[in-house]
């Protein structure tokens, strides 16, 4: 699997430690940054890396903010992006299995970096299950199509 990673300030030290964690496992990862603590606004990573995930080119996307509610909301405002706020391994077990979720986002001052590694693990290792959650996705998929205000 290809994953798109990226990080807000708040975020890039837990990036960081997802991106070395990663490096060691079958999967390849791109740093989509940020490369330091220098302030930064979180949208414009969350853009970079649901580009990439919309594209194709990569399977998954990780974000990573301070609280990772400001990537979540980004990353989910892009057509095509299911992106999740775990915060621990079960919930990204079922962003995957339920909901066929592309995108993790988590908040690096909320859970520390053995946590966020078993989140990752879980997201990137579970599979969506199909069957009924695929008529669900197809409800949301039209949401997206839809001016929710007729």
């Amino acid at each position: 699997m290809k994953i798109a990673l990226g990080s807000d300030h708040a975020g890039y030290r837990l990036k960081e430690h997802i991106l070395k964690h990663i490096e060691t496992s079958p999967h390849s990862c791109k740093d989509f940054g940020v490369f330091s603590e220098d302030s930064v606004d979180y949208p414009d990573l969350a853009i970079s890396v649901t580009a990439a995930v919309r594209s194709g080119e990569y399977d998954y996307g990780i974000l990573i903010c301070g609280t990772g509610i400001g990537m979540s909301i980004a990353a989910n405002k892009n057509n095509g992006i299911r992106a999740a706020l775990c915060g621990e391994a079960y919930s990204a077990k079922c962003a995957r299995e339920h909901n066929d979720a592309n995108v993790l986002t988590m908040g690096s001052r909320v859970i520390g970096p053995g946590l966020a590694l078993d989140i990752v693990d879980q997201f990137l290792n579970t599979a969506f299950a199909g069957g009924r959650h695929s008529n669900r996705l197809q409800k949301i998929e039209k949401l997206e199509t839809k001016d929710l205000k007729s």
